[in-house]
């Protein structure tokens, strides 16, 4: 009987021995025992420690598997939604993709789908210059437009003053453009 006493004595006193222990480390963890929390400790006290959390990780792994779910659901709808015929069109493809393997084994099929396609890189180049030319053009006439009307307002008179003419008819202009 009193070897089960001693026992149940000694398991409190470990008991209590650890959770002395507990508390020390949890105050040296915000900042030591004395003297209370360093100000660093203190703001920091609550962030996300770097420990290793089995549980947190399970938790964010689940999360990322729901989501990956998620999307791929998204994504299948999306697909069927945009296919109305869903089992016809597969063997429609398979068969152009062999047509189209057969035609481009060809010498001649291959020289038609290089010229082709140069063709469109011609067009293409083409196209890219001539709005390249517009801009251009565009941006020399507003130049010339510009550097006229700063010829017309720097212009004077013979004993140095300004001709009121060019700059009352500049204000006029942008008067009737804003009414317009």
């Amino acid at each position: 009987m009193k070897k089960k006493m001693v026992k149940a004595g000694e398991t409190e006193t470990k008991k209590k021995a650890k959770c002395f222990k507990d508390k020390r480390k949890n105050m040296q963890r915000l900042g030591g025992g004395r003297g209370g929390l360093s100000l660093e400790a203190f703001a920091n006290a609550k962030t996300k420690t770097n420990t290793y959390n089995p549980a947190i990780i399970k938790k964010q792994r689940e999360f990322y598997k729901n989501a990956k779910y998620v999307n791929k659901y998204k994504r299948i709808v999306k697909q069927q939604q945009g296919e109305p015929s869903g089992s016809g069109s597969g063997s429609a493809r398979q068969l152009e993709d062999e047509e189209g393997r057969n035609k481009k084994n060809s010498a001649g099929s291959l020289r038609e789908i290089y010229e082709r396609k140069r063709e469109e890189d011609d067009k293409a180049r083409m196209e890219t210059e001539a709005t390249i030319l517009a801009r251009k053009e565009e941006r020399q006439r507003a130049e010339s437009r510009r550097k006229e009307l700063r010829e017309k307002m720097f212009k004077k008179t013979k004993s140095g003053q300004p001709v009121m003419k060019y700059r009352i008819e500049h204000i006029l202009e942008t008067l009737q453009g804003s009414k317009v």
